[in-house]
């Protein structure tokens, strides 16, 4: 009899949740992604609202991941290759507090391994300028509209879908081709 390890949840924002989702559904361990928001004032808001700047809210997902295959701390790794963590506001042309980089950590030990990894990466220097993803505690998740949700897979060829994510995920399956899900190849006859 096998049992299955428990699972674990993150709430990641880096920009555009349309890149998040597109690359995290790829990842072995993830077990399911949703686009969402999460940190502002407003229950319930809608994209409009979130878009607007004035509810406080980040463009985000949760992923319920499962620690035996995928480390918190490799889901960071990932998160910090998919978006530039050092502008405040920002991701490329997407500006607004919608767009910042941010970790919900759940837990103590999520808050650890964040601040952990972060300090590895600057250590590394990866980047000239600071990281600014904030370290946030657990906030309430609203799930985005369903029209959001894998919307790369149904929209890659939309515009920003084609010059925006696809470069993005192409860089994730380029650096992390050893971690993504195993697609079930057909039973030979």
């Amino acid at each position: 009899m096998t049992s299955e390890s428990p699972l674990a949840t993150a709430v990641i924002g880096g920009g555009c949740f349309w890149c998040l989702d597109a690359v995290f559904r790829d990842l072995e361990g993830v077990r399911s992604v949703e686009s969402g928001y999460a940190g502002g004032q407003l229950a319930n808001p809608s994209y409009e609202q979130v878009c607007s700047g004035s509810t406080g809210h980040a463009e985000v997902v949760r992923l319920t991941f499962d620690p035996a295959v995928l480390a918190f701390r490799d889901l960071l790794r990932v998160f910090f290759t998919l978006h530039d963590p050092t502008t405040p506001d920002r991701q490329g042309n997407d500006v607004g507090t919608q767009y910042r980089s941010v970790i919900f950590c759940q837990t103590p030990r999520q808050r650890e391994e964040a601040e952990a990894v972060i300090a590895e990466l600057t250590k590394e220097g990866l980047w000239r300028e600071p990281v600014v993803t904030e370290l946030a505690g657990p906030a309430t998740f609203y799930p985005a509209e369903t029209y959001h949700q894998d919307y790369f897979e149904r929209n890659g060829g939309q515009p920003y879908c084609a010059y925006v994510v696809a470069p993005k995920v192409a860089k994730f399956r380029k650096a992390f081709a050893e971690r993504l899900k195993r697609k079930e190849q057909p039973v030979a006859r």
